[in-house]
């Protein structure tokens, strides 16, 4: 969420780490930066998240979600989520999100700036179905907890999360208020999310700050979010992407039975293989900038969607797409003095202390 001129939603899609507010120059090169990036990867960041929120009801509510995503709504467990994409009739992504079972209804969790195209698709298909929607954006705050001791951070603040699982949601009571809690689904490090009366979110950040945790901002969340091969959705998920060519596999589910693009995706797994993939790049020497395409016999066969420099080291990282047959661990490309080398995702060394 955004910190009213800071970072925006963390809650690895995608999450999603998410930062919301466009990043016009490369990440990761500010003296703050340099201070924050260490909390997030070694010890425990939060900051304040600028989320949409959506809710769903109706007895028809769960059928009909399931009928437009890319996942499984059907079989979520009471307090369970799950990450999935939006597509045109064509699949290709218009939207990325989280859908939570909350007993009597569905909530989904998005970026900000991707709730209106979410709700005019929601309106779009709603026809004879008993489905009503709410917009709860803006309605509450959410609060950003990320790094390996955030769970120990949260426990200090009086909110015990060992149970809890990635992607479920528990209701708690912090201070006599009511609150939702959600374990994120980074692979990396642990990340949580508060949602809270707006009143109550003052208290709560001094109580994690005087717990040990780090107040971290935009760069420092963008240059992390990199660093964990993390698409954002309007930057490396674009709408004119095919789901499997972002590598979340994670938002798919191929027995849950038919939804809008379906064919295309199914058609696209009986085949194999995309032409297209998301991987990850080192460079060396000067950076790029983003957008930069590699070449091979002057033809385009890569681009960068996120480059950022990592605080406290001289390594460059990058994010883009590539055709599959080229980007393949630990085959380079040099353009002028830069030298990038194709790597795996996720990045190594990242949570090393």
């Amino acid at each position: 969420m955004e910190h009213r001129g800071g970072p925006e939603l963390l809650g690895y899609n995608h999450n999603s780490m998410r930062v919301v507010a466009p990043v016009e120059q490369m990440a990761g090169g500010s003296v703050e930066t340099g201070r924050e990036f260490p909390a997030l990867a070694s010890g425990c960041g939060v900051y304040r998240l600028d989320g949409g929120l959506i809710s769903l009801t109706g007895a028809d509510r769960v059928r009909w979600l399931n009928g437009m995503v890319t996942n499984n709504i059907r079989d979520l467990a009471v307090g369970q989520g799950v990450y999935a994409f939006v597509l045109n009739p064509q699949g290709k992504i218009q939207a990325d999100l989280y859908a939570f079972n909350r007993g009597e209804s569905l909530l989904v969790s998005a970026e900000r700036g991707q709730v209106e195209t979410i709700l005019q698709i929601f309106d779009r298909y709603i026809i004879m179905d008993d489905v009503e929607v709410e917009n709860l954006t803006g309605k509450f705050e959410v609060i950003a907890v990320t790094g390996p001791k955030s769970a120990a951070a949260l426990a200090a603040a009086g909110l015990q999360v060992g149970g809890l699982k990635t992607l479920q949601i528990a209701d708690m009571e912090w201070n006599g208020a009511k609150l939702m809690l959600a374990r994120g689904d980074n692979p990396g490090v642990a990340n949580f999310e508060l949602l809270f009366p707006e009143q109550d979110a003052g208290p709560l950040l001094k109580l994690l700050l005087q717990a040990g945790a780090q107040e971290v901002h935009e760069q420092a969340v963008e240059t992390f979010r990199i660093a964990c091969g993390i698409p954002k959705f309007g930057v490396d998920i674009r709408q004119r992407d095919l789901p499997q060519e972002t590598g979340q596999d994670r938002a798919l589910n191929f027995s849950k039975g038919c939804y809008i693009g379906q064919e295309i995706v199914e058609r696209i797994r009986s085949r194999g293989a995309v032409h297209r993939v998301f991987t990850g790049f080192e460079i060396e020497g000067p950076a790029p900038s983003l957008g930069f395409r590699i070449q091979e016999e002057e033809k385009d066969i890569a681009e960068l969607t996120s480059v950022t420099s990592l605080p406290g080291s001289d390594r460059t990282l990058a994010l883009g797409y590539g055709r599959r047959e080229f980007m393949i661990p630990g085959k380079e490309f040099v353009s002028g003095e830069t030298r990038l080398q194709v790597v795996a995702l996720p990045f190594s060394g990242i949570f090393e202390s």
